[in-house]
């Protein structure tokens, strides 16, 4: 690198959120700010989106359908109806942005909006009286929230065809993530980036040399935080590597640091000149003073480099920044105005992830609790705890505020202390520091009704946390330290406080049975049923060999599956559990069961009418949770 001062570009590549900026940038380029650093960010993941939906990017997807004699139902439907699509899209772009409240009328007439396959889902709504079948959830008053509705059914529909006609890998969260989730060779993204450039690979590849050549950056980030945003990450250095083989290249965040541990394929450093692991602030750092000559090789921090041929990992020990010095996040050269506020789920509580642009902020570094036994407790991201004061953290707030104009925020803590929470809410009502904000928490006995009030009074409008497996049996299993009663009682103080509740649930652990299956969706049937949790979401249980299952299966009674050598990524692990229970059959009964109770549906049905064939009945006394909630702790 020249002696001139580097200029340092953070890069979110796709895809990540859409409502809001993923976090990863705004906290390294405020950090490297806060050191006197030039620093500077874009969000590629944004940019990409809204490059593809566009007029422009309608017709490049057009022209290359039009060329393609193979074509599926939807994409058929959508050449019939492309003069709509086309004439449609940039005023439902503008209208998901923001900035044409109006068109909601139109959007909700349907008879604005071209409808594809996605709108079928609408027909689980029909009223049988002939009115508006969305009138349960929107009333006669939602109707911008309506609108939003319909608008991202027909983004939806769009997404489905460039799926179909151009890469079956496209997704809006998730693009091409079976290419790198816990591969163990480097081999498919390889072979993925040998291939010609298609629609959406020529659209990343222009979009990243115009940002190259707007910074001019001599240094650029790229944060991965999962595997869906892997495959965008290397075409993104594929396209600087190209344009200029000089401009270093770093890659981190959450994906690197969870499965590029062992990395040992020397091909990935034809595309980064650098891989760092854990929190960036400190290997940053050290990697800056090297580059400008001011610290030998041998002493770059958490970083691996390609040397003579061969992937070096180095690691001079030297201690992190503490979380209170890591400085203010800031959103400065983001697009905000631009960011799509999108409703998938009419669940009221569901619809936060991707409806409203949050600023994203955390409580502490770490988690105060790492015990859970599926968590990757063994790595930085859990095992370090590290917090900030009160006063700090609302020094942070006011000043997103002031720089965003935004009072919403969502805290990423992995679970927010509460002590932690009761200091903020209270510095928040001392200063009369007016936001919104919601975050993840363990369902603690700490969070009486009387905290749950404060939280609420101090602006928290929505909670989530694990109940995970509604079984006592296996909470202690999991070293949750709750158990179900608690987790009701908690939970029913949240709901009392006005504050919504969403509950992250399991399936699949060790020894679980399709008896311990069926109980805890009963339990799971009371707590919407008492107005607990307003929502959920089941997801399947997988072995991590960083967490206590994957470094101890005999104790949970599971042989984990040997592992081909890794030389890329390495994360799940497959088991063997002896009870043989099929859980990807009870799972969809279980996401089926849970998508109606969102809704307020069949709360009253015996939960074996979700399952497909014969399973036992729940041994759950009905009103378990009721009673519950009328017993002291």
């Amino acid at each position: 690198m020249s002696a001139q001062p580097p200029r340092i570009l953070s890069v979110i590549p796709p895809m990540t959120q859409l409502n809001t900026p993923y976090p990863s940038t705004a906290y390294l380029t405020g950090f490297l700010r806060s050191r006197g650093f030039d620093a500077v960010q874009e969000d590629l993941a944004l940019a990409l989106m809204l490059k593809l939906f566009s007029s422009e990017g309608l017709q490049a997807l057009h022209a290359q359908i039009e060329a393609t004699p193979k074509r599926t139902a939807r994409v058929d439907l959508f050449m019939r109806q492309y003069s709509r699509y086309l004439a449609t899209l940039k005023p439902a772009m503008a209208f998901l942005q923001g900035r044409d409240s109006t068109l909601a009328h139109r959007i909700c007439s349907r008879a604005f909006l071209p409808e594809g396959p996605r709108f079928e889902s609408l027909d689980v709504y029909i009223d049988e009286d002939g009115g508006d079948p969305l009138a349960w959830a929107f009333g006669a008053l939602g109707l911008q929230d309506k609108a939003r509705h319909l608008a991202t059914l027909y983004l939806n529909d769009l997404a489905d065809v460039l799926r179909d006609a151009i890469d079956p890998r496209f997704e809006f969260v998730r693009y091409a993530e079976q290419l790198a989730q816990s591969q163990p060779t480097f081999d498919p993204l390889a072979e993925a980036l040998a291939a010609p450039l298609n629609l959406v690979d020529e659209t990343l590849r222009e979009l990243t040399l115009a940002a190259i050549a707007r910074h001019r950056p001599t240094l650029v980030l790229i944060s991965v935080p999962f595997p869906g945003a892997v495959y965008a990450a290397f075409r993104i250095a594929q396209a600087i590597k190209a344009q200029d083989p000089t401009l270093v290249t770093v890659l981190g965040g959450g994906f690197v640091n969870t499965e590029l541990r062992e990395l040992s394929d020397a091909r990935v450093f034809d595309y980064f000149d650098y891989v760092t692991l854990d929190a960036g602030e400190r290997p940053l750092l050290a990697l800056l003073d090297h580059l400008a000559g001011k610290r030998s090789q041998q002493r770059l921090v958490r970083t691996f480099v390609r040397t003579e041929g061969a992937v070096r990992y180095i690691n001079l020990v030297e201690p992190d920044i503490a979380f209170a010095e890591v400085g203010t996040p800031t959103w400065d050269g983001l697009p905000l105005d631009q960011y799509l506020s999108l409703l998938d789920m009419l669940n009221p509580m569901h619809r936060l992830w991707s409806d409203g642009r949050w600023n994203k902020l955390t409580v502490a570094h770490g988690c105060y609790w790492k015990k859970c036994s599926f968590c990757d407790v063994s790595l930085d991201y859990i095992s370090r705890y590290d917090g900030a004061s009160a006063a700090t953290l609302v020094d942070r707030v006011q000043a997103i505020v002031t720089e965003t104009g935004q009072t919403g925020f969502h805290f990423v803590d992995e679970a927010a202390p509460p002590k932690a929470l009761k200091a903020l809410a209270a510095e928040l009502m001392r200063r009369q520091v007016e936001i919104s904000w919601w975050g993840n928490i363990r369902f603690e006995k700490t969070f009486s009704p009387e905290l749950c009030q404060q939280l609420a009074d101090s602006g928290c409008i929505a909670i989530s946390g694990g109940l995970e497996v509604a079984s006592d049996r296996l909470l202690t299993l999991m070293k949750k330290g709750v158990s179900v009663e608690q987790v009701a009682r908690v939970t029913k103080g949240f709901s009392d406080a006005g504050i919504l509740v969403h509950a992250y649930l399991m399936y699949g652990f060790p020894t679980q049975t399709v008896q311990d299956t069926v109980d805890a969706l009963e339990y799971v049937r009371q707590l919407f049923e008492q107005g607990c949790i307003q929502s959920g979401f089941f997801h399947r249980f997988a072995c991590t060999v960083h967490s206590p299952v994957g470094q101890d299966p005999a104790a949970y009674g599971v042989t984990l599956q040997p592992l081909p050598p890794v030389s890329f990524a390495k994360n799940d692990v497959g088991f063997h559990d002896p009870t043989g229970v099929d859980h990807d059959a009870l799972g969809l009964a279980l996401k089926k069961a849970l998508y109606n109770y969102m809704h307020g549906i069949g709360l009253d049905e015996d939960v074996r009418s979700w399952f497909k064939g014969h399973v036992p009945k729940t041994t759950v006394h009905r009103h378990r949770i009721a009673r519950a909630l009328t017993s002291r702790a």
